[in-house]
């Protein structure tokens, strides 16, 4: 009975610290300069580009919004929703597993469905202070009414829809997760542009959705025959998007790109995973933490392929490229047309390339184990990026592995935790 009435107590505890800390942030939250929808977003404004960037607190996304914001773009950014957020704390005092960090006039956490960071928000907020140039709201993808309510209460001209799970081992382990976060919520993101008369999409593809063909490299005629889920999750979401867009006047771009490196040169954003996420994380993140030695060494998974070295080939594109190709694609979308563009530099690196850039990149002789492949991997990727160039201007600049690392090594450095530094 004691041990009982213990418990209960230590719960009550645990609700009232919760409640307190949730109220607190209601306060901060309201207080927040970015978080209400001023007149400035819910109109129209001529000569004014105002631009829905979902996953904008992520490591591409929040490079996009930097970008859109330099280039005078309006933008808002759709982060996990608030109800989460609170749950999230009432998860970490029951079962002290998620953690929460404060930060000026936003916050971060971690739950079971956002990967976004709040610390890169709170760095583009005080980068742009100024009214009517980004806002953050709290909304849920996947709910149909929590999508409707922010169309309905602002006027997007544009959307690029970044918002996804992406780790291609981890969707051979949750294929249900994989099919609803990317092609449900991307479903819901169209019609709701479709009921509020937003014309213009940019969206995030994958050169996942060609699987591994027979032929390289890769052009957007590439048949398209994905081998996992995510890659299956995407190309799902394009049938969508493109069988949508034969019955309207929509402006559709369809970036499918390549492995993504690197952060923004000026040192303000990088990429910074959630801790339980390194395993599946792109090999930049394990070689730094393997430099800074948060891990041992590095694991490279696969030595059997038919490759040079016997490791997967992949074709790595800058973060910093990308964005630009995103920026292009909107300046160049048209209505009524829909444009596919492959983005990648055009030539592959093996794996073994990329780790022995790593190590100059970083200065540290990092200790690298062999592994058995990972499920849903392939073994050579790279594209031809002709299209792109000859119809949006695009190259990429940013093509010396051993320069993008040393840039995204730079951040993190000095951000040995990520944005909690």
């Amino acid at each position: 009975m004691d041990f009982i009435e213990t418990n209960r107590r230590s719960n009550t505890r645990k609700i009232f610290l919760a409640a307190g800390i949730t109220a607190l942030f209601i306060f901060l939250f309201k207080r927040s300069p970015g978080t209400a929808t001023s007149t400035k977003f819910s109109q129209h404004e001529s000569g004014v580009t105002h631009v829905l960037v979902t996953g904008g607190a992520g490591y591409i996304g929040s490079h996009a919004v930097l970008r859109l914001l330099k280039d005078s773009y309006r933008v808002t950014i759709v982060v996990c929703s608030w109800w989460n957020f609170i749950s999230s704390i009432v998860d970490y005092f029951q079962n002290d597993c998620d953690k929460v960090f404060f930060v000026k006039t936003g916050f971060y956490w971690q739950d079971n469905l956002s990967r976004g960071n709040m610390g890169a928000v709170k760095v583009l907020q005080e980068l742009y202070p100024e009214p009517g140039r980004l806002q953050f709201i709290y909304a849920d993808l996947g709910d149909a009414a929590s999508v409707n309510k922010f169309f309905t209460e602002n006027a997007f001209d544009a959307v690029m829809h970044f918002a996804a799970v992406a780790y291609v081992g981890e969707s051979t382990a949750e294929p249900l997760r994989y099919y609803h976060n990317i092609t449900s919520n991307t479903l819901l993101i169209v019609k709701a542009m479709a009921a509020h008369g937003v014309k213009t999409l940019i969206y995030s593809s994958t050169c996942a959705t060609y699987g591994e063909p027979e032929k390289m490299p890769i052009t957007e005629v590439t048949p398209q025959a994905p081998i996992n889920p995510y890659g299956k999750a995407k190309k799902m979401a394009e049938d969508i998007i493109l069988d949508f867009s034969k019955t309207s006047d929509m402006a559709v771009m369809i970036l499918r790109y390549f492995n993504v490196i690197g952060s923004d040169p000026e040192g303000r954003l990088g990429e910074a995973p959630r801790p339980e996420l390194r395993e599946q994380g792109r090999i930049s993140g394990a070689c730094f933490d393997a430099a800074r030695g948060i891990i041992s060494g590095l694991k490279i998974r696969g030595t059997d392929y038919s490759t040079p070295d016997g490791t997967c080939v992949r074709d790595y594109i800058d973060v910093t490229d990308l964005i630009d190709a995103h920026v292009k694609a909107l300046a160049h979308a048209k209505p009524g047309k829909v444009g596919i563009y492959n983005v990648g530099t055009g030539k592959g690196s093996s794996v073994k390339q990329f780790v022995e850039a790593c190590k100059k990149a970083t200065g540290v002789n990092i200790k690298v184990d062999y592994l058995s492949r990972r499920p849903g991997d392939y073994a050579e990727v790279y594209s031809d990026p002709s299209k792109i160039k000859n119809e949006l201007n695009w190259s990429a600049k940013y093509t010396n592995l051993e320069e993008s690392l040393a840039i995204a090594w730079r951040w993190q450095k000095t951000h040995r935790n990520g944005y909690n530094n």
